[in-house]
This record gives structure tokens, sequence and C-alpha cells, in this order.
């Protein structure tokens, strides 16, 4: 786990998009290996400047998502590096079955780009609601999962795949975010410490980082201490963290814009029932499907807004419920 960090938090929202247009056009021009891959989404995946500027290194299959996952595996195969890049719920939906067999199984050098994941299509309902991901993805070995924070660490999180000889899939942020995390080398695996505490630990990743921040503030002022550990690696899980939190706070709330099973927060359940058993709360999106509306209404509908996300810890730590309860 990297070091205690107290970052500068800013009322300035971001899109990590820009930041994954910004830092794919760097890497395409210091490596020509580099090369995009889409379903008709060059205006939605970021991928404008990339055309423009690396027309003969984009492929735009049209809305063939299993075609474009088949695509990115062969010229993996044949020496390229490729980003494909859709709609979260599309290529992960639509191209699980080559997902499977032609990235993981075939542990090619493919960086799965999911852009607009978690509640970022809010509006346009289920079908357009990326939350299942986590669930799909995390059964299949060979798979890095990842889920940055904010721009700067999507930026080092795109770098840090660049440079790893397998697949990994990014969960590329649309929901505008603040800026939060210090510039540090990323590396996957490893969770990141933004505040310290002994009263409970929060465990996030995503979108939901900032929330846990902004509710460790609303739990300060009720002087309780809370942790916040940045999970922007999903798999492999920094099971060190974990354990060191489950050890050290005795309480435990993770929160996702994800679904609760299978996602981060039943990794986290799973590895500590079997070696240390905490009082837990698992935020994210129950089994339902979620209702029509703007992200920030699905947040506070799932409970995974900071208001929410310190109300679960407080539970945990009110009288009666203490580590051993």
């Amino acid at each position: 786990m990297t070091a205690v960090t107290e970052p500068a938090g800013s009322a300035v929202l971001h899109d990590c998009r820009e930041a994954f247009a910004e830092t794919l056009l760097e890497l395409a021009g210091s490596d020509e290996r580099t090369v995009a891959v889409c379903n008709d989404s060059v205006g939605s995946s970021n991928l404008k400047g990339f055309q423009e500027r690396f027309p003969d290194r984009l492929v735009n299959v049209g809305i063939a998502e299993q075609l474009m996952v088949g695509v990115g595996a062969g010229l993996a195969n044949g020496g390229r590096i490729p980003y494909v890049c859709a709609a979260a719920p599309f290529l992960t939906g639509r191209a699980l079955e080559q997902i499977k067999a032609d990235v993981a199984y075939s542990r090619t050098n493919v960086k799965l780009c999911a852009m607009s994941p978690g509640f970022a299509y809010g509006a346009l309902g289920p079908t357009h609601h990326g939350v299942e991901d986590f669930a799909w993805l995390r059964t299949l070995p060979e798979l890095v999962l990842l889920s940055p924070a904010d721009p700067a660490e999507t930026r080092e999180a795109l770098r840090w795949a660049h440079g790893y000889d397998g697949p990994v899939y990014l969960r590329i942020g649309r929901t505008g975010v603040p800026a939060l995390t210090p510039h540090v080398p990323f590396e996957a695996g490893r969770a990141a410490r933004l505040r310290d505490g002994d009263d409970v630990t929060l465990i996030a990743t995503g979108t939901t980082v900032s929330a846990a921040l902004d509710a460790a503030d609303e739990l300060a002022a009720q002087g309780i201490a809370a942790r916040v550990l940045n999970f922007s690696t999903v798999k492999p899980l920094d099971e060190r963290a974990v354990l060191e939190a489950a050890a050290s706070t005795g309480r435990i709330v993770t929160a996702e814009e994800a679904n609760i099973a299978g996602g981060l927060g039943s990794a986290v359940a799973e590895f500590l029932a079997t070696r240390r058993p905490v009082p837990m709360r698992l935020l994210g999106v129950r089994d339902e499907f979620a209702p029509t509306g703007g992200a920030g209404f699905l947040a506070r509908h799932f409970g995974i807004d900071a208001r929410s996300i310190a109300r679960a810890a407080g539970e945990l730590t009110a009288p009666g419920r203490g580590p051993a309860a």
C-alpha cells in the first residue's frame, strides 16, 4: 500500500475521458505500435484527436462489439498494442465471450477501455448503465481490472497499462470528479491510503473515492476517524491493505458505482471471511435494475454518495457495534 497522503481537493470537476485522450495521443506519439479500435464511438470515446493525428492507426468496426474485441486481439497478436474503446455496458455485455476467449484465455496484450462506466449514461436507463462489469470480469483469470479515481490517476493507470505485457480492463469515467490523487507512479494491485483513521475504513474505487473522502469529513465532525483507501485496482486485490485495515480499524465500508454482487465489496468480504471477519457494510447497486435518472440521483438512490457512506460508517461505529460485534 502506498504511503499516507493528504490530497488537496478541488471544487472543479473533471471528465477523465479528456485525460485518457491526451495520454493515448502521448503514447501513440512515442510508440508506433499504439492503435485504437472502436465501435462507431469516435466521439464518445474521445478519439477524434487520435483519428486526426493517426488516421491509419484507428479501426472503426461500426456497431459490432464482438468483432471489435476480436480485431483488437488480432492486432495484439501482430505486435500492436490495441486500445479497444467502447461504452462500458456494450464492451462488456456484448463481447464478454470474446473478452474471455480472445483476450483473457489467450492472454493477448489488449487494453480494454470501458468508457463512461457506472451511471454516466444515467438518463438513458438500465440498458446503458455499466454496473455489471466488475462482477462479469472479476471471474476471468489473467485480466487486470483498473478503476482510476481522477484524471491524474487515469493518466498514470494508462501509462502503466501500456508498459504491462498482458490484458487490462480500464474504467474511463465520464462523470465529473475532483482532482484527488497525488502525482506518484501507479502500481496495479496497490491501494493508496488517502486519509488515516483508526475507527473505520472506507474502501472505494473510481467515482466513489471522492465521496468517501467527503464522508470522512462528515465523520470527523462527529468525532469518528475514518481511514480512506483508494482501490484503483479491483483485481488483483490488495489483500495486505484489506487485512491491515480489518486489523487496525475493525470495521469496513466498501463503496462502488457497480453491482454489490461480485464487485469490489464482494472481493473484500470474500477475502476477509476466512482470514479476519469484521463488521462490514457493502454499498453499491443492489439486486435491481436502476431507475432512470442522472448520476447524482442514482448515487443517492443506491447509497454511494458521501452522506450515505458516512451514515453506514456511523452505524458500524455506534455504541454496541465494536470490532468484535
